[in-house]
């Protein structure tokens, strides 16, 4: 419930920090009054009618996923691509509903302040929705199996950056002598996985070894309705450069060869 409120205002605050930024960027063009040459009521009526079109778009770009990082420079990139297609639907319903825009430079300071303002307020709600999420009793229990190197990393970086995912419990598929990690009890091997399942109410599960056991460990998790994740590592691939892709339709993992920058593009 708690995930389903803070997405719920969300999507309501970007609605109207869209709008707001539109409004903001009319009176400082204008200046602080209506004009009659570029009547407010009307411009605001084409920004009302795309704003929920900005926020489709903006979904298309998985910026409200869960485990999305907020503050990356490529998240920014989104959603300035998501603010330009607002920007562009904005001309266009202006023109066909009133026929001539007023200025091209409004649009550009439209286009800049609804970009910078949705980046700082997505920073800044990601950290508020994700301390509320992590309070006990967290939202997205998670379970973590196997102890490696990987899954300590994993388990630290989870914890100290607040993901919403926040390691409740590990086992171990060939047992530990290890009593906690990171603050995260080691709760015994594979054996204990349906009660583990069970008292913690688990929501995700993170495979970070015992590949043997993945198919059991799938099996449990599509049983209770539980999310699977699983660590490249568990497959041997430790390059960190990996990307999951469609192959005609098709998931698939793929390791390119290094190349240069531009390739990223078009790889």
């Amino acid at each position: 419930m708690r995930y389903r409120i803070l997405l719920s205002l969300w999507l309501l605050s970007d609605l109207l920090l869209f709008v707001a930024s539109y409004a903001l960027a009319y009176f400082l063009r204008v200046g602080f009054l209506f004009s009659t040459d570029f009547p407010f009521d009307h411009y605001l009526q084409a920004v009302a009618f795309v704003a929920p079109l900005w926020m489709l778009v903006l979904a298309t770009t998985r910026t409200f996923h869960l485990t999305r990082n907020q503050k990356t420079l490529r998240n920014g990139a989104y959603i300035a691509y998501a603010s330009l297609v607002g920007v562009s639907l904005v001309t266009l319903a202006y023109y066909f509903r009133f026929t001539d825009f007023f200025s091209r430079l409004l649009l550009i300071e439209a286009f800049l302040i609804c970009t910078v303002a949705t980046w700082v307020w997505h920073i800044v709600f990601n950290e508020i929705a994700r301390r509320i999420l992590r309070r006990d009793p967290p939202v997205f229990p998670t379970l973590v199996v196997g102890v490696t190197r990987e899954s300590k990393a994993l388990i630290q970086s989870l914890n100290q950056k607040r993901n919403p995912l926040k390691p409740v419990a590990i086992l171990d598929g060939h047992g530990t002598a290890e009593q906690e990690i990171h603050g995260v009890p080691v709760c015994g091997k594979l054996n204990k996985l349906e009660d583990v399942l069970e008292s913690n109410r688990i929501t995700h599960l993170i495979q970070c070894s015992d590949l043997e056991q993945s198919l059991n460990l799938l099996s449990a998790c599509r049983a209770r309705g539980i999310t699977y994740v699983v660590l490249p590592s568990v497959l041997g691939i430790i390059e960190r450069d990996e990307r999951v892709e469609s192959l005609e339709g098709r998931p698939v993992t793929i390791v390119s060869p290094k190349g240069s920058f531009g390739s990223w593009f078009f790889r």
